[in-house]
């Protein structure tokens, strides 16, 4: 029996205390599933230090899907908050801020509230876009700047394969008979 004592996971708040959100290893794990059912490969399929780590995200998961079954079963679907928020955009009645946040929540679903690459730094997208047409046609001019490339000189080897041993030939000739009658 193993000397250390598993302890449950805890949750306080809707937070774990002592395990962080692990997606990756719970995606890891759906995938190795298919191949084995075995615990100790899976703790090493998926990067775990313990066989405990394989049954807590096992237990994230199926919590995970009680709860998204719960969701739709109560109606609550990706049509529905779409369509309420899309009720809350066309609100005239309603306050103008809950329409920019009804707004702002969509395009932070798309991706569209943050602007900012690595490289080109800050501001608004219109600044983004700038610089990198600036830096598309600077990298332009450099290419034509460039045209005129020295030769690459390519060496060429020669290579010699050592001759077969005869024993090896007469071995190779023998599996070639006997792939022929396993065809004919």
């Amino acid at each position: 029996m193993n000397d250390k004592k598993l302890k449950p996971v805890t949750f306080v708040s809707g937070r774990c205390l002592y395990h962080n959100n692990n997606h990756s290893q719970q995606i890891m794990l759906l995938n190795a599933l298919k191949i084995t059912q075995d615990p100790n490969k899976l703790k090493q399929m998926i990067g775990v230090r313990t066989v405990a780590d394989v049954f807590r995200t096992l237990d994230k998961m199926a919590m995970r899907k009680e709860y998204h079954e719960a969701l739709s079963r109560e109606g609550i679907s990706f049509d529905w908050l779409v369509q309420k928020t899309k009720a809350e955009i066309n609100n005239q009645s309603g306050k103008a801020s809950d329409r920019i946040n009804a707004i702002k929540l969509i395009m932070k679903s798309l991706g569209l509230d943050n602007y900012q690459q690595e490289g080109i730094g800050g501001g608004s997208w219109e600044d983004i876009l700038l610089k990198a047409t600036e830096k598309d046609k600077k990298e332009l001019e450099n290419k034509e700047t460039n045209l005129i490339e020295e030769p690459k000189v390519i060496e060429v080897y020669e290579v010699t394969q050592p001759e077969m041993p005869e024993s090896l030939k007469k071995k190779k000739d023998k599996e070639k008979v006997i792939g022929k009658s396993l065809y004919e």
